[in-house]
């Protein structure tokens, strides 16, 4: 897993440089290190998506088959693959994005729970209202809406998962 990390490292590095040497900016470790734990969020989020429709998927078919809750299967399969993904996105937020140096310290159930009020708040809460601000009121297909909503709540859930979810003691 680390080969495969390693090598997004280097071919997003790659197209940074370029870019930066475009527009005639100076790439500095920094900038390097940020830009390169947006991407490593991106990466999370994308498979926390791809794991999230997956355990909706299989609960949904699970609860089909075993003959359970039949009015409501799709919200319980729903809120199955809402918990778990989320411990998902936890999980490797933890270990490769907002990696702890040497000399921190976070209290993991603290920074868990944080990160549950976090993806509730963007993920939930934030998406509805804007959804009903595209299609409603701006009169945006319901197909566009979607995508919208991605470019406000990703860069406002790293900012929230880094500065607050997973903020480090010293």
């Amino acid at each position: 897993m680390s080969l495969i990390w390693g090598i997004i490292e280097k071919i997003a590095e790659t197209i940074f440089r370029l870019f930066f040497r475009i527009l005639g900016k100076e790439y500095t470790d920094g900038t390097h290190e940020a830009l390169m734990q947006f991407v490593k969020f991106g990466i999370v989020g994308v498979s926390n998506t791809v794991i999230s429709y997956l355990l909706y998927t299989f609960s949904l078919l699970a609860l089909r088959a075993l003959g359970l809750f039949s009015k409501a299967d799709y919200i319980i399969a729903s809120v199955i693959a809402f918990v778990l993904s989320v411990l998902w996105s936890f999980y490797w937020n933890n270990k490769k994005v907002f990696v702890m140096k040497e000399g921190e310290s976070r209290n993991m159930f603290k920074a868990l729970l944080k990160t549950y009020v976090s993806y509730s708040f963007t993920g939930l809460f934030l998406n509805a209202i804007l959804l009903i601000l595209w299609v409603q009121v701006l009169n945006i297909s319901e197909f566009i809406a979607p995508i919208l909503n991605l470019v406000i709540s990703v860069p406002l859930n790293f900012l929230i998962n880094k500065f607050w979810a997973f903020r480090t003691e010293h």
